[in-house]
């Protein structure tokens, strides 16, 4: 079993660090880590430290530093741009997002959406999003904690596709998406992907997004939900990117 990974959002450059914080108290209370054990702390932005602990604390561990490693960021990075879920589904597809490699999860009110984000409760919302984001990154040993930026409207999610190469997931769509060509690595290179809600996207929002460059494809014959479909989109684009090798 590999190591258990722990997030610290500003790595020490030191021989030594001390895990303190929530992190610290979970890693010595919860999961009850033992000195003579390797750890993996990780910053959420790249860098992730090899340690073994030396010493357990109540309020957290202390650890020796042995390997510090820098993760690039894939290129083509890897946008999902997921239309408001009911329910836990939303938790459901971020955290599975998460798992396979997303790089970025853009929550969309879509015309369609039956949730509907608005004040204190779309703050909520959005950090609990977020949270299991990053929750998700420590279960896969994800160096990098994907984005979640604010809620988007059509118009801001067509202004990102308009910028990057896009694929928008439709069932009636004629091209598969194994058959469409992907962007070439760059420093800037970004595929941006659309999941609609349960409802499907409406005429205007495909509109919008086919004049803003994208192209419209499926995934296969099944019709998935919108909880699953953005993870298999994941799936299958991370095997043609040369992500999974």
């Amino acid at each position: 079993m590999s190591p258990p990974l722990f997030l610290l959002d500003d790595l020490p450059d030191a021989a030594e660090v001390f895990l303190a914080g929530d992190e610290g108290r979970h890693a010595a209370r919860v999961q009850r880590i033992k000195p003579g054990e390797t750890v993996y702390i990780a910053d959420g932005r790249g860098t992730r430290l090899t340690c073994q602990v030396r010493s357990v604390l109540d309020d957290g561990l202390k650890l020796t530093v042995e390997r510090r490693e820098s993760a690039p960021v894939p290129r083509p990075r890897l946008v999902v741009v997921q239309a408001l879920p009911k329910g836990e589904r939303g938790e459901l597809a971020v955290e599975v997002l998460t798992e396979l490699g997303a790089d970025e999860i853009v929550p969309w009110a879509a015309a369609r959406c039956i949730v509907q984000w608005h004040g204190a409760r779309g703050e909520k919302a959005l950090e609990k999003w977020r949270r299991t984001a990053r929750e998700a990154a420590k279960q896969s040993r994800r160096s990098w904690v994907p984005a979640v930026p604010a809620l988007h409207t059509t118009a801001q999610v067509a202004a990102r596709l308009a910028a990057a190469a896009g694929l928008v997931l439709h069932e009636d769509a004629p091209a598969s998406m194994a058959q469409v060509p992907l962007p070439a690595p760059g420093p800037d290179a970004e595929l941006v992907v659309v999941v609609g809600p349960e409802g499907g996207i409406a005429p205007v929002e495909l509109e919008a997004f086919e004049t803003a460059g994208a192209g419209v494809v499926r995934l296969g014959d099944s019709v998935l939900r919108t909880s699953t479909a953005g993870a298999a989109a994941v799936a299958a684009l991370s095997l043609r990117m040369g992500r999974w090798g």
